[in-house]
């Protein structure tokens, strides 16, 4: 059934699509933070693990809340990991350390790039009449920055 909700069909398909990229960018650095939490190895290792847990606890319902965005809208959210290669904006781990400061160097660039892309993706919906997804990526680039934040508090100046 065709969604009529007061946005052009165009304007639906370029959000859609600007969220399914968004979609495979949450999906890799929810899975650099899974395989951290795997790997992470030192004296930190507990702390480390749980940290990287409640991060990708966290990823996983944004993972949800983008997906069922893309199908409020009307279209359909990618689900599969070529698909995401395809589209992130990101690249997949290349460290062979498995210390927690390596893992978090990494992650925090990942979620700062995401954050940085959402500003854009931003700019990009307020040239529709979808204020219901530029309300949603508020909120999310909310979320980044939070979590860049607590991994960049793992640094000391």
């Amino acid at each position: 059934m065709k969604t009529s909700i007061g946005i052009k069909d165009a304007d639906l398909k370029k959000v859609a699509k600007l969220l399914n990229v968004l979609l495979a960018d949450e999906h890799i650095v929810y899975m650099k933070t899974r395989n951290a939490h795997w790997n992470v190895e030192g004296p930190d290792f507990h702390a480390a693990h749980l940290f990287l847990e409640s991060q990708y606890d966290e990823l996983a319902e944004v993972i949800d809340e983008v997906a069922e965005r893309v199908r409020t809208l009307g279209h359909y959210a990618v689900g599969t990991l070529d698909k995401y290669l395809k589209l992130t904006r990101l690249t997949e781990s290349t460290s062979e350390k498995t210390d927690s400061q390596s893992y978090y160097k990494e992650l925090l660039a990942d979620h700062e790039a995401i954050a940085m892309s959402i500003r854009g993706d931003i700019a990009v919906v307020e040239g529709t009449a979808d204020n219901g997804t530029e309300d949603f990526l508020v909120g999310l680039l909310e979320k980044h920055e939070k979590m860049a934040w607590m991994l960049r508090a793992h640094f000391i100046k």
